[in-house]
């Protein structure tokens, strides 16, 4: 059946109700108490009797007044008679003028609920001017502006759909379920107790606080319990916590005993500390006379708000055996004057009683009239009211009395009260409805308006139960605000009812994993599980406890570790004392090549520097002096300049100063050797410029080499994250890459070349003699690169630019000084052997001795 459907049924039906035979009205009006007169009329609906019998398949009305007087739906209809005296008293500027009356109806059973409500509105005076337009032609002479009640999820669900359909406020001093804030099926519903939305996030909260993640959820078999158990079990897990075992609590009679017996069986079974409870008061009763029954003890009970702070729970014999009992609660209200008005009213219907002599116990208002005759009233005697008023009593009576009050300030705005007197007129529910939409007041420093659900903004208190021997009071340990939301507890406030009342219960399936350690599932909870440590270069992410998350690519970690560390940045700075020393070495390293190439310009015609190679040298000693330049890229942040030319720089010049040497020694190999005997060779070789074409051609492949390389293969700044788990080393790429091997390689062949020509010429005379000297040179040279190399092999860090430049400065070093620094020594220390007749005497010499052999 649709929605519209059963809204028209609703309609059809009360229009019958309006239009039925006397005797039916006779029936309606022994369902209601109480009323007054006024000019304006709110109905009440309030639980003033309990029936407390089986329901059956076969729909029935109960007689209200034969049923078990309810103390506490009393308190709550007496709420709204005090706010109401209130709002009429002559003192009161809210309704100047206008007096407001009511209709008190007693819902003992869903039946007499649902009959309320159809008496409500078939007090409406509807006519249809079409019937074909039976909702947008609908006319209303109302008598009944607003609804206050019912106390329960599952009758308001029923009165709502009914109300909605006429757009009559109604407001809610208990209906705490979620699902009548849904302004489609229920647009004229409003409620002044929060939504079990928030009491559902409340009771996660509080679980989370102390860390209880094993849990068993129950619930009572009506809406409130059913609703409530599954908005928790809906986020649970996204607070971490794990449902052990679930299941509804009937009504406590001999027919649901061995059911309540398998319920508190599954409790123990499942080993759970904590027990969350979503249930009405009465039902809770029985559950827990059940409880003690058994003897279960040391256990931890989150009580929802209707039974958290209700004294038929708390004052159950043995009650203190169970364990420890914390709950959510109604924000504390107050409400002068209240008690001193309900000791009034039975002082009042006690003189009635005395006069008249009335003691039938028919209707509630003859039972309050017997309240001082009968026995079965004495609990209601006027002297002991206060101490009849307990907390719950009190919180849920404040709700009525919020509620008429926001209807009244509703009634306020809308009949013009603002300047100091009402105007009277006729008020359609829909009117005022949409006056409740924008009501905004606080009563008492308790603030109320509705948000666009008809909700409250009001939160809760988060109670424990305290004892005091056998006494127990209903401690406010904490609070719970939804906007924003924030659980605030006070654990100083709480004494645990066990051995050690300060030590907070246990309740998990398995312990907590240390840092640094990941979960691993053993069934199907998440909260049963084993731990394993994290390796190194992985951490536990507290948002994620079943995996090892890797670090992130600049972060490191330990093994067991629960966060990443950022990786050292490692360089060779130019501050450092390595850096420092190889620049003094370097520039060193440059003023002798400067010096020397001085020296030798300035002895340039002399046969010791024409030996050497002449003007060769000088080219060899600007390679040189390039050479020792290129170092300073190693020092500092790599950068792309430095990477990709200053590395060449060296290959390049090194290349050009092999070259010289390689044709030095092949030019004297080839005039005291070879050009006796290939004397045209010879001539072509100077007449063509051999020497010169030989070095440019040598010094041209090894520029096409490096250009290639850069080309191809450029190197560039790199973050090498592999050498270290806990550092970043910056460097240049491609030091074994292809390019460098071709590098390396050819500067080899012209090593090679130098090698052989200068062995060739061993036997020349000892000016010319260059075999010691170059090979020398070289084998620095090749030292140093293979030094390089092979520590490049084990170690790449911080210090590998040192050891290229070590590399570099050695090789330059080792030409410089086994090359030229022999020859720089004849010109400053022995110049008498600088001399053309000295040379000419060395080769006559070398021509004997071979004119000999």
């Amino acid at each position: 059946m649709t929605v519209s459907s059963v809204l028209l049924f609703t309609h059809l039906c009360a229009v019958t109700l309006a239009y039925s035979e006397p005797s039916c009205t006779e029936t309606l009006g022994s369902q209601f108490e109480f009323q007054q007169d006024g000019d304006y009329l709110i109905a009440g609906l309030f639980p003033v009797h309990e029936s407390l019998s089986i329901t059956t398949t076969v729909p029935e009305l109960p007689d209200c007044n034969t049923e078990h007087f309810n103390k506490r739906g009393y308190h709550l209809m007496q709420a709204m008679r005090f706010a109401l005296e209130e709002i009429n008293n002559a003192t009161s500027a809210l309704l100047p003028g206008v007096k407001l009356g009511y209709e008190a109806y007693d819902i003992c059973s869903e039946t007499a609920n649902l009959l309320a409500a159809f008496n409500i509105v078939s007090k409406q005076n509807v006519e249809h001017q079409d019937e074909l337009q039976l909702r947008t032609e609908m006319h209303y002479d109302p008598n009944t502006i607003a609804v206050i009640g019912p106390d329960s999820s599952t009758y308001a669900l029923t009165t709502a759909s009914i109300m909605g359909y006429y757009l009559m406020p109604q407001i809610s001093y208990e209906a705490s379920n979620e699902l009548l804030s849904n302004k489609r099926l229920y647009p004229s519903f409003f409620r002044t107790i929060p939504t079990d939305r928030y009491q559902v996030r409340a009771m996660l909260q509080l679980l989370s606080e102390f860390q209880w993640t094993w849990i068993a959820l129950l619930g009572s078999d009506d809406d409130y319990g059913t609703q409530g158990m599954q908005g928790l079990s809906e986020l649970a897990l996204k607070y971490g916590i794990c449902i052990a075992y679930q299941a509804i609590i009937p009504s406590y009679n001999k027919d649901t005993r061995a059911q309540m017996l398998k319920v508190i069986k599954g409790i123990v079974q499942t080993n759970v500390k904590v027990v969350v409870i979503f249930s009405s008061n009465r039902k809770a009763s029985g559950f827990f006379s059940m409880v003690i029954e058994q003897n279960i003890t040391d256990k931890v009970w989150i009580g929802s708000e209707n039974w958290s702070i209700s004294t038929s729970v708390s004052k159950l014999p043995k009650i203190k055996s169970i364990g420890s009992v914390m709950g959510i609660s109604l924000k504390a209200a107050k409400m002068p004057g209240f008690a001193e008005f309900e000791a009034r009213s039975i002082e009042s219907e006690s003189s009635k009683a005395n006069e008249e002599q009335v003691c039938r116990n028919e209707t509630f208002s003859e039972i309050l009239a017997c309240c001082q005759v009968c026995d079965q009233c004495r609990l209601l005697n006027s002297t002991d009211m206060p101490s009849l008023l307990e907390p719950f009593d009190i919180q849920s009576s404040f709700n009525v009395y919020t509620a008429v009050y926001a209807v009244a300030h509703a009634l306020h705005q809308l009949l013009g009260c603002t300047s100091g007197e009402c105007q009277k007129k006729q008020v359609n529910p829909w009117q005022l409805l949409q006056q409740m939409k924008q009501v905004n007041i606080t009563i008492h420093d308790a603030p109320l308006y509705f948000d666009n659900n008809g909700d409250p903004p009001t939160g809760y208190d988060i109670i424990a139960w305290d004892w005091a021997g056998d006494s127990v009071s209903y401690k406010v340990i904490g609070s719970y605000s939804p906007n924003p939301e924030r659980l605030l507890i006070n654990r100083d406030l709480i004494n645990w009812n066990a051995k050690d009342n300060k030590t907070v219960p246990t309740s998990v399936c398995s312990a907590e994993c240390q840092k640094g350690y990941r979960r691993v599932l053993t069934g199907t909870h998440v909260c049963c599980f084993n731990c394993e440590a994290c390796p190194a270069g992985t951490y536990v992410n507290i948002n994620d406890v079943l995996n090892c998350k890797p670090c992130e690519i600049h972060q490191w970690s330990l093994p067991e570790s629960d966060t990443c560390l950022n990786r050292t940045v490692e360089y060779l700075p130019w501050n450092d004392i390595t850096s420092v020393v190889l620049l003094i070495i370097s520039v060193i390293t440059l003023l002798l090549t400067v010096a020397t190439a001085g020296l030798f310009l300035l002895n340039l015609n002399t046969p010791v520097v024409k030996s050497a190679g002449g003007k060769t040298c000088l080219l060899m000693l600007s390679s040189l002096a390039c050479a020792s330049c290129s170092v300073y890229g190693h020092f500092g942040v790599p950068t792309a300049v430095g990477c990709a030319f200053l590395r060449e720089l060296f290959s390049l010049c090194f290349t050009v100063c092999l070259s010289c040497v390689a044709v030095r020694s092949f030019q004297i190999v080839f005039i005291f050797k070879m050009s006796a005997k290939l004397p045209k060779a010879y001539e072509f070789w100077t007449k063509n410029n051999g020497p010169q074409i030989f070095i440019l051609v040598s010094s041209a492949i090894g520029f096409l080499i490096s250009l290639l390389r850069i080309v191809l293969d450029r190197p560039i700044p790199i973050k090498n994250y592999s050498i270290s788990p806990d550092k970043i080393v910056l460097d240049c790429s491609g030091t074994q890459s292809a390019g460098s091997a071709m590098e390396t390689g050819y500067v080899g062949l012209l090593s090679f070349l130098c090698f052989a020509f200068s062995y060739m010429g061993k036997d020349l005379p000892a000016n010319y003699n260059e075999a010691k000297c170059v090979t020398f040179s070289l084998l620095i040279y090749l030292v140093s690169w293979l030094g390089f190399y092979t520590t490049y092999a084990v170690y790449k860090g911080k210090y590998t630019p040192a050891f290229n430049t070590v590399a570099v400065l050695a090789s330059v070093l080792g030409i410089l000084g086994g090359y030229f620094m022999p020859k720089c020594y004849i010109i400053l220390m022995k110049p008498k052997l600088n001399t053309a007749a000295h040379f000419q005497n060395c080769i006559q010499m070398y021509t004997t001795k071979k004119s000999d052999l």
